[in-house]
């Protein structure tokens, strides 16, 4: 990303590519050709290690909010965050970015309900294959 990034956002904002809480953009002009193709590849996920290293995170989970998403939350919205956020989750392996704010809480709380060790391993190596062959990933 460039280094003013969070001030060329709110002149973005209009240009939201999906409904709710969260900001995507497919063409977004803040992101530099290196960061495109550490993001395609989630090479930018890799220090989320460390949080998970000192407890602040785990490797399967929903995706840490920003203040900004919390901010307009609903009370449905909220539930998503009952558990610690994660590196990987339901919602990257199901589609990512095709995949909208309010279908990506679904997905949330489905991971929420079906928690177990098998489905974080299932996550996990759906993980790695999408690292590989990303999906729609930008």
């Amino acid at each position: 990303m460039c280094s003013d990034a969070d001030q060329k956002l709110k002149d973005l904002l209009k240009y939201n590519e999906v409904e709710g809480a969260m900001f995507k953009m497919k063409e977004d002009p803040r992101i530099t050709s290196v960061g495109r193709f550490i993001r395609k590849y989630s090479i930018d996920e890799l220090p989320q290690l460390w949080n998970v290293l000192i407890g602040d995170m785990t490797l399967v989970g929903p995706r840490p909010p920003l203040e900004r998403e919390i901010k307009e939350y609903t009370d449905y919205d909220w539930q998503r965050l009952m558990v610690k956020p994660g590196c990987t989750g339901l919602w990257q392996v199901s589609g990512r970015n095709s995949i909208g704010f309010h279908e990506m809480v679904k997905l949330d709380l489905q991971y929420i309900e079906k928690s177990s060790f098998w489905f974080d391993l299932k996550i996990m190596f759906l993980t790695v294959k999408i690292m590989i062959w990303p999906n729609s990933a930008y």
